[in-house]
């Protein structure tokens, strides 16, 4: 049984050059969201896709260093350095008081983990949360990574939150409720006697970091937003070992598993077209 973790040292804030723009939000204590809608023009669509390949080639960066004996820390500098090279700010940085450039959560962490001085041991997992802020609009993805030789039961379902992530990506259209996402991650988690977290969802996403677009990936009925061409937004299971009840750590942030089981994510960006869904999150 691996010992539950513990909050580490958080290192001081690393710096942006001044001719990075930054969000809105940055030195703000609330953002401003809920205003610009869901659904974007092609020129909005564009930049986004931009901002997603930069997020997602920052991700793939960061997870060829995952191994054992690097902190979350040092994948954090990783990830901050990659946007910055390719002139992005880092969204989750002074995001709501945030103080680090991408998300780590290891192992029970369900989400919003801040990157310390922890250690990566031999069999973990480490979701890897990162968002890019470029051209006025952000572009958000995650992946969860394997550190070491990790147990047969921890790999698995890894590969299966991967999977029921790009199952629900494949069932997007226009015209369905936003509601088929849900459905169809939990009937593939529940296969496996898997919990698929609740609090926790995916969301609008675009010139605003959270847009009010609220996408549930548990078989929500009250979920009866319609899918249209333009409208752009993730998907990011959460899929537990076990429960689905979390604690918050005394940090406000990291959300870990209630019975303390492993739990997984993965997510990307989409934008509805006239027949599916492109990812926008590719490297």
């Amino acid at each position: 049984m691996t010992t539950p973790l513990v909050p580490g040292r958080i290192s001081p804030q690393r710096s942006v050059p001044s001719h990075i723009v930054r969000p809105e939000y940055v030195g703000k204590k609330r953002p401003v969201e809920g205003v610009l809608g869901d659904v974007h023009d092609t020129e909005t669509i564009e930049r986004v896709r931009v901002a997603s390949r930069i997020a997602a080639q920052a991700l793939e960066e960061i997870g060829k260093r995952v191994e054992p004996g690097v902190t979350t820390d040092e994948l954090d500098r990783i990830g901050h350095e990659f946007l910055l090279d390719h002139g992005a700010y880092p969204s989750t940085l002074g995001y709501k008081g945030y103080p680090k450039s991408l998300c780590s959560s290891l192992n029970e962490v369900i989400c919003h983990g801040i990157p310390d001085d922890t250690v990566l041991s031999d069999g973990d997992i480490v979701n890897i949360d990162i968002t890019a802020y470029k051209d006025g609009v952000h572009g958000d993805t995650n992946a969860t990574f394997l550190s070491g030789n990790v147990a047969e039961e921890n790999r698995l379902l890894v590969e299966r939150t991967h999977e029921a992530t790009m199952r629900a990506i494949k069932a997007c259209r226009p015209g369905r409720q936003i509601n088929v996402i849900g459905r169809v991650i939990e009937s593939y988690a529940k296969r496996f006697g898997y919990g698929v977290v609740r609090d926790f969802t995916g969301h609008g996403v675009g010139p605003e970091f959270h847009s009010g677009l609220i996408i549930p990936h548990y078989d929500d009925p009250r979920a009866t937003t319609v899918m249209e061409p333009g409208m752009v937004f993730t998907i990011e299971p959460m899929i537990t070992l076990g429960g689905v009840e979390y604690d918050l750590w005394e940090d406000g942030w990291t959300a870990v598993t209630a019975d303390r089981s492993w739990t997984a994510q993965f997510e990307h960006t989409l934008v509805i077209t006239d027949s599916g869904a492109e990812i926008l999150t590719l490297p």
